[in-house]
C-alpha cells in the first residue's frame, strides 16, 4: 500500500469511528437518565452489548468505504460514497433524534430512511466491489434489529 492508500485507510476508520464516538459522547447522558426509564421489549439487549457491537460495526463500515475509496475515480464510485456518507449522517441523526431529543415515533420514521439508504450502499458498493457490501451485511442486520427495537420501544411507550 502506498502512503495516499494508507492515508485513506485511516480516513475510512476515523469518519465512521469519530461519527460514533461524537453521537455517545452527546447522547450517553440520556441512557441512565431516560432510555433506562422507557418500556422495553423482552428481547432487549443488555446496554453493555451497544458499545462493542457498534465499534466493530463502525470498523467495518470504515473498511467497506475504503475499498471503494480505493478504486479507481468515476461517476459511479463517488455516487457510492455520497451515499455511504448519507447513510452515516443519518446513523448519526438517529442517536441525536432518539436519545437527546426523545422523540422515538421520529426516530422509527428516520431509522427505516436509515435502512432504505444502507440497501442503496449495499447495492451501489456490490456493483464496485461485492467485498465491500458483503463486509457490511452485520451492519444491515443489525439496524434491522434496531429497527425492530424502535418499533417496539414505540407501541410500548407511546402515551
Amino acid at each position: 500500500m502506498n502512503k495516499s492508500q494508507i492515508l485513506k485507510l485511516l480516513a475510512s476508520l476515523a469518519l465512521p469511528l469519530g461519527i460514533g464516538a461524537i453521537a455517545g459522547l452527546f447522547t450517553a447522558d440520556a441512557v441512565p437518565e431516560w432510555y433506562e426509564t422507557l418500556n422495553k421489549p423482552s428481547f432487549n439487549p443488555p446496554n453493555w452489548l451497544f458499545g462493542p457491537v457498534w465499534t466493530s460495526l463502525y470498523l467495518l463500515l470504515g473498511i467497506s468505504l475504503f475499498l471503494i475509496w480505493k478504486q479507481s475515480e468515476s461517476k459511479e464510485r463517488n455516487i457510492a460514497i455520497l451515499v455511504f456518507l448519507l447513510q452515516l449522517a443519518l446513523n448519526f441523526a438517529w442517536s441525536f433524534i432518539f436519545f437527546y431529543f426523545n422523540m422515538i415515533g421520529l426516530a422509527l420514521i428516520e431509522i427505516i430512511l436509515l435502512w432504505i439508504s444502507i440497501i442503496i450502499t449495499l447495492i451501489m458498493f456490490y456493483k464496485i466491489k461485492p467485498l465491500a457490501a458483503y463486509i457490511n451485511l452485520p451492519y444491515l442486520m443489525w439496524v434491522t434489529f434496531a429497527t425492530i427495537l424502535n418499533a417496539s420501544y414505540y407501541l410500548l411507550n407511546r402515551s
